[in-house]
């Protein structure tokens, strides 16, 4: 699969009181572009309805390198980074990038399913599995048991 990459604009809102992007604008940026990700790959708010399934969060750590300015041209991708065959549990690793040479963060994201009626972690259907299977991979991607 080709890189999944979302183009995000800074807001003078998401900037702090010295001029920069506040930290919780990252972690939204994350959302957003795993949001985008899911829906382009058919797993929309209408299909987590029929499953009964949605994705929950583990662990989410940033990790801030470069700041973001309110005219930077700002990217955040999107890359595989370990998951279980089943896809029952993954870790998603975004980039974000003020331009295409400079990392400014590095965002890292462990997710599973729930079963929204039982509240227990869930499996999605082999077609959902099928999907997730074509990536993208970050090049040092592992499959974890």
């Amino acid at each position: 699969m080709e890189p999944f990459i979302q183009p995000v604009q800074v807001r003078w809102s998401d900037l702090d009181p010295n001029f920069h992007l506040r930290h919780s604008v990252y972690y939204d940026w994350g959302a957003m572009c795993r949001i985008n990700y899911l829906d382009k790959m058919g797993l929309t708010w209408r299909r987590f309805h029929e499953l009964k399934i949605g994705p929950i969060i583990f662990r989410e750590e940033c990790i801030f390198r470069k700041e973001v300015r309110l005219d930077d041209a700002v990217t955040v991708d999107l890359k595989l980074l370990k998951a279980r065959r089943d896809f029952s549990r993954f870790t998603i690793l975004h980039e974000i990038r003020r331009d295409p040479e400079t990392v400014s963060a590095i965002l890292t994201v462990d997710i599973a399913w729930i079963n929204g009626v039982t509240r227990k972690l869930a499996v999605l259907p082999a077609e959902e599995i099928a999907w997730m299977s074509k990536g993208p991979f970050a090049e040092d991607f592992q499959w974890s048991e």
